[in-house]
């Protein structure tokens, strides 16, 4: 027996010459494998910023925590995200006006895509690719319940993959 991975799911070359498309949780085995959705990978212990939090305070996180983005949060709604890029936007901009350099709001993307917990990872691996994002916030019933990474992705691809 063969197999390929595709964008469809797996295609299996029987022994006999057949094929069959194996689609979401079947593995090779024949048997399932769990759902792999992204409440299962994403991170929950998150790093948030304020829409009032001074633009220096949070670069200095970024470089003690190791982190290249955040979410921004406002009355416990998320309501920006601020990244590595924003920030860098902050030096550009002081090393013309050399001024104060202000607080998230004034750098922060407020245009937000985000993604559902119970999503599949595998189509969130394809919107990685579609999209180039390093991150996305995740959403349930309103309220940000985590974060997930392009590396997140990877690790539960390593979970499946056999060995």
């Amino acid at each position: 027996m063969r197999h390929k991975y595709t964008a469809r799911g797996r295609v299996v070359v029987m022994s006999t010459g057949m094929v069959k498309v194996q689609t979401g949780a079947e593995m090779a085995g024949g048997g399932f494998m769990k759902s792999l959705k992204v409440r299962d990978y994403m991170a929950v212990d998150l790093i948030t910023f304020t829409p009032r939090s001074k633009v220096m305070d949070a670069m200095a996180v970024f470089l003690d925590r190791g982190i290249s983005g955040a979410p921004v949060l406002a009355d416990g709604v998320l309501v920006g995200v601020l990244s590595e890029v924003d920030l860098i936007e902050v030096v550009v901009q002081d090393s013309y006006y050399n001024e104060n350099l202000g607080i998230v709001a004034d750098f922060m993307q407020t245009e937000v895509e985000w993604v559902e917990p119970d999503m599949d990872v595998f189509s969130l691996a394809q919107r990685f690719i579609k999209r180039h994002r390093r991150r996305y916030p995740v959403i349930e019933n309103g309220q940000l319940v985590g974060q997930i990474s392009r590396r997140d992705v990877l690790r539960a691809a390593m979970d499946v993959t056999p060995p």
